[in-house]
């Protein structure tokens, strides 16, 4: 049994190295083209390239010495709508609830590639939004732009 189990994994162990991982990302907006907003997708980062596929269907191709710049953001709000909703069941859960924050965070990637220019705006799961800005700095050579600690004075 033990020997089999050896067999087993030796076989398992390369098949997972050599699958191919990306990052689920929700498209939130941005200029390609036949995309709804909303959309799942998921984010390949290659040696020199970066690729949003949904499915099969491969929504767009961006080389990495084309990319232009790397943003960062985050969307905080309070959890009114859970709050209300768990008052009717218990007043004193649902005042704590209003208490509680919930965190979006927003990956923004802007391209330039001859006279073919481009942006796109992504929200990241908690746990991989900074694996994406790591991968994404890393392949680009650009470094990520904290979008929430730009000031704007009109």
């Amino acid at each position: 049994m033990k020997y089999f189990l050896s067999f087993l994994l030796c076989l398992m162990i390369p098949t997972m190295a050599l699958a191919e991982s990306g990052y689920k990302v929700t498209y939130d907006g941005g200029s390609v083209q036949n995309v709804k907003v909303g959309s799942k997708a998921i984010l390949y980062i290659d040696n020199d390239q970066v690729r949003l596929v949904d499915g099969t269907q491969n929504l767009v191709t961006i080389p990495a010495a084309a990319v232009t710049e790397i943003s960062y953001g985050q969307d905080v709000h309070r959890r009114v709508g859970a709050a209300i909703g768990l008052a009717t069941v218990s007043l004193g859960l649902g005042a704590l609830m209003l208490l509680a924050k919930s965190k979006k965070h927003y990956v923004g990637l802007t391209w330039a590639s001859g006279n073919r220019k481009g942006g796109i705006a992504m929200q990241c799961d908690k746990k991989d939004y900074r694996g994406v800005l790591a991968g994404l700095e890393g392949v680009t050579g650009k470094k990520a732009v904290d979008s929430d600690a730009m000031t704007v004075k009109n």
